[in-house]
């Protein structure tokens, strides 16, 4: 199990991978869109604004609204998405992680997540 710390920085590290992109290209990907990572070993959920690409990765707060794009897993498993991204996949089909979030949603996230490091 890894700490809130750690997979805050996990997190950040993953956001971070949008600033690789062009303001344009975030804007269109991304817009205003929010997500959030909910981790219950920890008891903590973290939250970001997607489109700005260099947004902070936070503790969301109860009275946030709830994000666009919800994520729900693990410390271990948010600790190896920001190494290894594109096995996203293969931990949802294994039931590691949820995902909440409309299809096109799902579709920028794709974009987020198999980015060629």
């Amino acid at each position: 199990m890894h700490s809130a710390e750690e997979c805050r920085a996990a997190l950040q590290k993953l956001a971070g991978r949008l600033s690789e992109l062009s303001p344009a290209e975030r804007e269109t990907y991304f817009g205003n869109r929010t997500a959030s990572v909910t981790v219950p070993d920890l008891d903590v959920t973290f939250a970001t604004r997607l489109g700005a690409g260099d947004d902070p990765v936070t503790e969301a707060r109860p009275s946030d609204p709830p994000a666009d794009i919800r994520l729900t897993m693990g410390s271990d498993e948010v600790v190896s998405l920001a190494e290894s991204p594109m096995n996203i996949a293969r931990a949802w089909v294994a039931g590691r992680v949820k995902i909440e979030a409309s299809m096109k949603d799902l579709f920028r996230l794709r974009r987020l997540l198999l980015w060629e490091s």
